[in-house]
């Protein structure tokens, strides 16, 4: 074994994961669930914005 078969090697195997990940992503069962996760940042919070941090400057 040379280092070319290696590296030829080391690609087919880095094509066949991303491939296996990008058939994942797309499968019917898991659209759902990425359009509920890709809408969260538009979503308005129910809970009230946090109270700003003191910095004890705050002297009445």
């Amino acid at each position: 074994m040379d280092i070319d078969f290696l590296r030829g090697l080391y690609t087919v195997l880095a094509l066949l994961t991303f491939a296996v990940i990008a058939l994942w992503a797309w499968s019917r069962g898991n659209h759902q669930r990425f359009e509920e996760a890709a809408r969260l940042p538009l979503l308005d919070d129910d809970m009230p914005a946090a109270a700003p941090l003191a910095t004890g400057n705050d002297k009445p």
